[in-house]
Order: structure tokens, then sequence, then C-alpha cells
């Protein structure tokens, strides 16, 4: 069996933004509407600028009580966040999502950089789960024997 890509494990292949403009309420609100755990920083001129999480909202917004109404997505967002391309390999995404801490991973075309949408780690399967722990594990005792 073939390992998928990660276009074709993406939950949602549109693409969730808002403009920089945007507040964390508004964020929060358009997250909510299109059943996403994060969304892209999108400028005018389709650059990405940044992407805001779930995890952004709490960490950054809500644990420091800055007011999600007055505090713009701007303030919270991750700046030019690690993107990956379609033909990515699941297992090698989660890989980097596990090695870097993230839980998500804009997908962008390898030729233009259009933005694709984003893969969470929700879109992995078990299978490539494990098999990336396995493979990060493994990383790690060749790291520490070398060391």
């Amino acid at each position: 069996m073939t390992e998928r890509t990660v276009f074709q494990s993406m939950s949602q292949r549109h693409v969730i933004s808002v403009l920089p403009t945007a507040t964390v309420y508004t964020a929060a609100c358009v997250m909510m509407r299109n059943s996403s755990s994060s969304v892209l920083v999108i400028d005018a001129t389709q650059t990405m600028l940044g992407i805001v999480t779930e995890r952004d909202m709490i960490t950054r917004v809500l644990a420091k009580g800055l007011d999600p109404n007055l505090t713009h997505v701007t303030e919270v967002m991750t700046r030019g966040p690690h993107c990956i391309f379609p033909e990515t390999k699941v297992a090698d995404a989660v890989l980097i999502m596990i090695e870097r801490g993230f839980r998500h991973l804009p997908v962008v075309n390898a030729d233009s950089h259009k933005i694709l949408g984003v893969f969470s780690v929700r879109d992995a399967m078990p299978r490539e789960v494990n098999a990336a722990v396995s493979l990060a594990e493994f990383n790690e005792q060749v790291n520490d024997a070398l060391g």
C-alpha cells in the first residue's frame, strides 16, 4: 500500500483565512464556522503572513488576559510558518510536527507557492503518527549514540 500524501489526507482543501486587520475574536468565529483549528493570516496580495491556531488563542490571548475583541491576529500569530508541499508524505509531515512542536502545517504548491490549505495533525491517521513517532525515537537514539 502506497503512503498517502498530505494533500490526499487533508480534511479541508480550501484556504481558511483572515486579513491582518482581523481581531482574534473574528478569527475564532471564522474557525468555528469552518470547523477548523487554525486560520491563515493572508494579506490582500494573497501573501501568507502567519497562522493562528486554537493553541495560540489559549496561550497567547486568554492566558495573558488579552481582549480578543481588541487584539489583532498579527499580535499573536506565528509569523512565516513552516510550509510543506502537497506531495509530502504524511509520516514526513508528522515527523516535522513532532520535532518542531507544530500541530498545523500550511500546504503550498512547489511551483507557484499558492496556498492550498493547512495539514493538521488530526488529518494524520494513527499508522502515520505511529511511524513518525518510531522514526523520531530512532533519530533520538542515534543522536544519543553519536552525542
